[in-house]
């Protein structure tokens, strides 16, 4: 987890550093060339210098040891933070749309900017998209949420980027200056659905579950291969950052003795965690064989693992 929270680190502060650049250098290119639509670019890349504060100081608490308020840990504060860069992506999809608006009601019409303001924007669209794939990069090998998202973020950077580019053709090429706001609109719109899709994708982690059931499958076929434990059952996995907490309830012999009970019990977690990566923690209930209890409506055994799933 260490490594992980360090990767986390090293990665915002390349985005930060990478967006300070840019929003620096956007802006001022804008002032010297006039170009208002620049400056507002530059201070859009100035938003994104806060993102990345924000996985940074997430990061810092995340890799905080539980203790007696939290003794689960601190691994859900980086769902929250997700939720709060899905917010941001959504302003931004939002504030793209209602500029859009305004330009159709006031009648707007889009202005030639200075070559180097042309320039400036390739330029950024060329550091977004190296800093979207690192991104991308270590989100992936982390599966950090916060890092997928900002990683979006800066995709849609260069899509807005681009779209402007495109709104230029359109309107002074091709003399369409409706594929200007087709093209906007468009833009705005798939912004806010990736925010939302963003938003959505957190639930599942806040309320306690996982994406993905067949887990579910592995954990009892893990289970049938332990010499000694019978019938998986009341089997429950939820999912902080990237990490399982399960919890079961297994079948022994009802004459054995505690120790080989327990020796049993280490034997489940020994497997489970053979089979299963990125697992935080495993709590197994033991049971005597045949134990059956009709008020346990929750969870996964093999009886109920169709239905459930």
């Amino acid at each position: 987890m260490k490594s992980r929270s360090e990767e986390i680190v090293r990665a915002s502060w390349i985005g930060i550093i990478g967006n300070t650049i840019l929003a620096v250098l956007k802006i001022t290119i804008g002032f010297i060339s006039g170009s208002l639509a620049v400056i507002g670019d530059g201070i859009d890349s100035s938003i994104d210098i806060l993102t990345f504060f924000i996985t940074l100081f997430t990061a810092k608490i995340i890799s905080k040891p539980p203790d007696i308020k939290y003794p689960y840990g601190y691994k859900k504060a980086e769902t929250l933070a997700t939720k709060v860069l899905a917010f941001i992506i959504f302003f931004v999809g939002a504030q793209f749309f209602i500029s859009t608006i305004s330009r159709i009601i006031n009648g707007i019409e889009h202005e030639i900017p200075s070559i180097i303001a042309i320039y400036v924007t390739i330029l950024s669209i060329a550091g977004k998209g190296v800093l979207s794939f690192w991104q991308y990069k270590i989100a992936k090998r982390t599966e950090s949420s916060m890092l997928f998202a900002n990683a979006k973020n800066m995709r849609n950077d260069i899509i807005i980027s681009i779209s402007v580019l495109l709104g230029l053709f359109f309107t002074f090429i091709l003399e369409m200056p409706v594929l200007d706001i087709i093209t906007a609109m468009a833009v705005s719109i798939w912004i806010m659905k990736t925010a939302f899709e963003i938003f959505m994708e957190t639930n599942t982690e806040l309320m306690d579950g996982v994406k993905d059931t067949t887990i579910y499958h592995k954990i009892i076929k893990a289970v049938d291969s332990v010499k000694g434990a019978y019938n998986p059952h009341r089997i429950r996995v939820r999912k902080t950052s990237n990490l399982f907490f399960i919890d079961l309830d297994v079948e022994v012999d009802k004459n054995i003795k505690v120790s080989e009970a327990h020796q049993i019990a280490k034997n489940v977690e020994n497997k489970l965690k053979e089979n299963i990566d990125n697992i935080y923690d495993i709590l197994v209930h033991i049971e005597p064989l045949g134990n059956i209890e009709k008020d346990e409506h929750y969870g996964v055994s093999k009886d109920n693992i169709d239905e459930k799933i």
